[in-house]
């Protein structure tokens, strides 16, 4: 019962983000929609912003699960960039609210999982210095937050995959040349 009445106020919630912006939306709305008492929201968050961080640290740990391991980081990036998109008037409500620090914490953790599970991946065999592989590591990863951060600042306008597929072109070969200046021989 008790998993159930948390997915009940979530779904309200998201529910809610679609029809209007977050600064618009109180406990009194979500526990209206789906029928429980402010009580019962409080047993289950603190506040709202609580709500968001655990309905987005669970997208994310559901995308890290789906990807345990990343031969090719544009397909756990397609699934984060699916995630966005089949709630997209929520998600963008987050973003441009007070709270989109709480939604840019989710998108580093699967940024960095999706470059450290690529990068175990790119350097299976090979040996390299553990500074250089978390240099890598944050550049890579501020490369792909840069770009969906950018992406979701226009409002999910651009084609996104479009542009990381030519970013992975424009860079070919880069990631090779940096490890093979650090490989310890």
């Amino acid at each position: 019962m008790a998993n159930f009445t948390k997915k009940a106020i979530q779904g309200s919630f998201w529910k809610l983000l679609t029809e209007r912006p977050l600064s618009r939306i109180t406990v009194k709305d979500i526990v209206a929609d789906c029928g429980i008492n402010r009580n019962t929201f409080y047993y289950y968050f603190e506040d709202i912003p609580k709500l968001i961080e655990d309905m987005v640290e669970e997208d994310a740990e559901t995308i890290i699960r789906t990807y345990p391991t990343v031969e090719k980081y544009e397909d756990c990036l397609d699934s984060l960039i699916d995630m966005a998109l089949s709630k997209k008037t929520a998600v963008l409500h987050i973003y441009h609210s007070a709270n989109r620090d709480i939604y840019e914490l989710y998108l580093w953790k699967v940024c960095d999982h999706v470059i450290n599970s690529y990068m175990n991946t790119v350097l299976s065999g090979r040996k390299i210095n553990e500074r250089d592989r978390e240099i890598i590591v944050k550049y890579l990863s501020g490369v792909a937050f840069g770009a969906i951060s950018f992406w979701l600042k226009n409002d999910m306008k651009d084609d996104i995959r479009n542009d990381l597929a030519r970013l992975e072109q424009l860079k070919k070969g880069m990631l090779e040349e940096m490890l093979s200046r650090c490989e310890e021989k």
